[in-house]
């Protein structure tokens, strides 16, 4: 099965052709002694849309010439309105999207892009359950052990 190499963003701005192509960004905070995770859902089918690609870690591409930390950043405060530094995470990078983690603040007070139209702050096992595809879900699964076992 080949996948169809994607050139532009969904808003039509020009993605990297050479790896990595972009990057995840999986936030937790705690509340009142649990972890949460911060999952978007994305607003391109419609706010009960519930299939592939509808919610996920904040992530996004990288932009030609663009450093990969700047585009974890970049992407983090354009999703989410967080001013904050994500931790390139060793264990999970991938040669073309690797995986960054934060630890929030709470309360967080988020402000989303238009590419996204909700949130949701959940426990590991819940958000494991609403995030698709497969390549997400298991890259998020490696962030959340490595923040589970001490960052």
């Amino acid at each position: 099965m080949s996948e169809e190499k994607l050139t532009h963003t969904w808003d039509g701005l020009p993605i990297s052709p050479t790896p990595p192509h972009g990057a995840m960004i999986v936030v937790y905070r705690d509340v009142e002694g649990r972890r949460e995770y911060l999952l978007l859902h994305r607003a391109h089918h419609g706010p009960d849309y519930d299939g592939p690609w509808a919610w996920g870690p904040p992530s996004g591409a990288r932009y030609p010439g663009e450093e990969i930390d700047r585009c974890a950043a970049r992407e983090l405060y354009e999703e989410t309105g967080l001013d904050l530094l994500p931790r390139p995470l060793p264990e999970a990078v991938s040669y073309e999207w690797p995986v960054y983690i934060l630890q929030a603040p709470s309360p967080t007070p988020l402000r989303l892009s238009a590419e996204h139209d909700s949130y949701v702050w959940l426990p590991y096992e819940e958000a494991l359950l609403r995030i698709s595809p497969l390549v997400v879900r298991e890259a998020f699964e490696v962030a959340v052990r490595r923040v589970e076992i001490g960052d």
